[in-house]
């Protein structure tokens, strides 16, 4: 499987350099990354807006290696709020963090993290709009799940993601599943032991449709992170049963894929929220896009090639 080869390849400095140099990458990062600075995704979050969608957005960066670099993390995605402030799209717009990006793998990591995504999550709250924290690799999670407790307490709109292909899912669906709270599920884009996770495919789609079913099932908002069809087609039955109106749930997908099918649901009525993500150190959540689908990794060779 070439999935487990390429998120392995998202590690490698070596690797990074040689996409980074490759005559067709940009081509292909300018179909997953909406741009480098606030200024250029201003314009594709109007756009959006404008055609009924919602929007998450995501300032790339993960190799955080000093409290400096966390703490201008934390500015970047204030100058992001500051500027939706301005645009009057917080109702429209949401912010999707990564921790790591916070200083979560430092020393005191924890304590620094939450440190530094209060004041992003408080300024989001301010123009009305929320922060949801993202899932990385399972390492990661029980501090996330700590900060997203810890932050609930004053923001309760505070989100979170949640990751199929792991088997601890379901009882954190269960506990999640609350009155007030929003979860993101999604499938799951890290490279995991088979230890913690499922590695069949079809082993993870029951396992999605199982949580799902749960959240489905609860008293919180689910957000749908998917770009398959029967997933969708099953979300959507799942919520008929649950006897949930079109604003209890939002489906959400990634910038740049089944851009159609964005529009397609929003004129069904149904809230659909596009991830979008931006800035320069994009090469961690690039592989991740090419490890999830083969036609990303196909389209992404055909372009070395045509402009090689």
């Amino acid at each position: 499987m070439l999935g487990p080869v390429i998120l392995a390849a998202s590690r490698s400095d070596k690797m990074r350099r040689f996409i980074s140099a490759a005559p067709g990458t940009k081509q292909v990062v300018d179909r997953f990354i909406a741009g480098e600075t606030v200024e250029q995704v201003v314009p594709i979050i109007e756009d959006a807006t404008g055609k009924g969608l919602e929007v998450t957005l995501d300032v790339v960066g993960e190799d955080i290696t000093t409290p400096e670099q966390a703490a201008a993390a934390r500015d970047a995605y204030l100058e992001l709020i500051g500027r939706l402030k301005e645009l009057g799209l917080g109702t429209k717009a949401e912010m999707s963090v990564k921790l790591s990006m916070f200083g979560q793998s430092l020393e005191n990591g924890h304590e620094l993290a939450l440190a530094n995504v209060r004041p992003v999550v408080e300024a989001a709250a301010a123009i009305g709009t929320t922060v949801t924290l993202d899932a990385e690799d399972h390492t990661t999670l029980d501090s996330m799940f700590a900060i997203h407790e810890e932050l609930r307490k004053d923001h309760p709109q505070t989100g979170c993601v949640i990751q199929a292909y792991l088997f601890r899912t379901e009882d954190d669906a269960r506990r999640l599943a609350d009155a007030g709270s929003r979860v993101r599920i999604v499938k799951g884009a890290y490279k995991e032991p088979a230890s913690v996770a499922y590695e069949d495919k079809a082993e993870i789609d029951k396992a999605y449709v199982r949580i799902l079913r749960t959240l489905m099932e609860g008293e919180g908002y689910p957000m749908i992170g998917s770009h398959d069809p029967r997933l969708i087609a099953i979300a959507q039955e799942l919520a008929r049963k649950a006897g949930r109106k079109l604003d209890e749930y939002e489906f959400q997908m990634l910038y740049g894929i089944r851009s159609d099918e964005h529009i397609r649901l929003a004129a069904e009525g149904h809230r659909m929220r596009v991830y979008t993500a931006y800035g320069t150190d994009w090469y961690g959540y690039f592989m991740r896009r090419l490890a999830e689908k083969p036609a990303n990794l196909l389209f992404f060779g055909r372009s070395i090639l045509t402009k090689g």
